[in-house]
C-alpha cells in the first residue's frame, strides 16, 4: 500500500459544557471582593463499578479535575494547587540545587487555602428503570425501550484553619438511554437472512458526572458562600423518593384505619 491514509475528521472541538455551566458563569457577574481560596483534593470513584467489556472503570477517574474546572468557571474563586505538587516541588528542589536560572529566594510564599474540597462519586445504579415493547409477526417487526441509570456524588467543604467540615453537598442525577429498532428475519432454504436497522441515543454517563460536579460547586458558591442564586439554576427539589414515601405513608395510614 503506497502513501498514507488521510484521517477522517468529523465534528469540531467545542467547549465541554453542561446545562449548569451557564449558572456557574453567571456568578462572575456578581460583585465580590476577598475571593476565597480553594484547594481541591481527591474526588474519588467509590462506586466499586468496573466496566468488564472495556477493561476499565465505569465512571470517569477525572472528577477532581471536573470540580477544578467548575470552580474556575465561576470566576469567583481563587484556586491553589494541592492535588499534584510533584512538578512544582521539583522546580523548587532544582532551584535549591542551583540547576535552574531562578534563585530559591525568587519563589514567593505559597498562598494558604481557605477551604478544601474533597469527596467521592458514591453511587452508580444501573437499570433503575427499564421498559419497552417489541412486536414481530412472521419475522418482521420492531420495538423500542428506555433505560434509566443514576449517578451520585458527595462533596464536603473543609475549613483549612481548623479542619472543621463546614458544608456537605449530596446530589444525584438520572441518566436516560433510548433504543428503537426494526428487523426482518427470513429463512431461505437452510439459510437465515437477517436485516436490522435501529438507533440508540444515550445521555453520556460521564457528562452526567460532570453535571453533578458542576451543580455541587454551584451549591457551594451559593448556599455556602452566600452568592445570589438565579431562579432558573435552583436545585430541582422534586424527588421520586419523597413521593414514594408519601405514598407509603398514605397506604400505611389506610391500613391502620382498616384494622380499626
Amino acid at each position: 500500500m503506497n502513501g498514507s491514509v488521510e484521517p477522517m475528521v468529523s465534528f469540531p472541538v467545542t467547549s465541554n459544557e453542561t446545562p449548569y455551566s451557564v449558572c456557574l458563569r453567571q456568578l462572575a457577574n456578581v460583585e465580590a471582593s476577598q475571593l476565597p481560596v480553594f484547594a481541591v483534593g481527591e474526588i474519588a470513584d467509590k462506586t466499586g463499578q468496573i466496566n468488564y467489556d472495556e477493561n476499565g472503570h465505569a465512571v470517569s477517574q477525572g472528577t477532581t479535575e471536573m470540580v477544578m474546572s467548575a470552580l474556575y468557571k465561576t470566576g469567583r474563586a481563587n484556586l491553589v494547587e494541592r492535588f499534584d505538587l510533584r512538578i512544582p516541588l521539583a522546580e523548587v528542589k532544582l532551584s535549591e540545587q542551583g540547576r535552574l536560572n531562578r534563585e530559591p529566594t525568587e519563589y514567593d510564599k505559597i498562598p494558604a487555602s481557605d477551604f478544601i474540597l474533597v469527596g467521592a462519586i458514591t453511587e452508580l445504579n444501573y437499570n433503575i428503570l427499564s421498559e419497552g415493547a417489541q412486536l414481530y409477526i412472521r419475522g418482521i417487526g420492531g420495538g423500542g425501550r428506555t433505560v434509566v441509570i443514576n449517578v451520585a456524588m458527595d462533596m464536603r467543604v473543609i475549613d483549612s484553619r481548623n479542619f472543621a467540615v463546614r458544608y456537605v453537598s449530596s446530589l444525584q442525577k438520572q441518566i436516560l438511554g433510548y433504543e428503537v429498532g426494526a428487523g426482518v428475519f427470513r429463512f431461505f432454504g437452510i439459510n437465515l437472512v437477517e436485516f436490522d436497522a435501529g438507533r440508540i441515543r444515550n445521555e453520556p454517563l460521564q457528562l452526567g458526572v460532570r453535571a453533578v460536579a458542576e451543580m455541587g460547586v454551584y451549591q457551594i458558591m451559593t448556599d455556602f458562600l452566600g452568592l445570589p442564586q438565579q431562579e432558573e439554576c435552583q436545585l430541582d427539589e422534586g424527588s421520586d423518593m419523597s413521593r414514594h414515601l408519601e405514598r407509603f405513608s398514605a397506604s400505611r395510614k389506610d391500613q391502620q384505619e382498616t384494622v380499626k
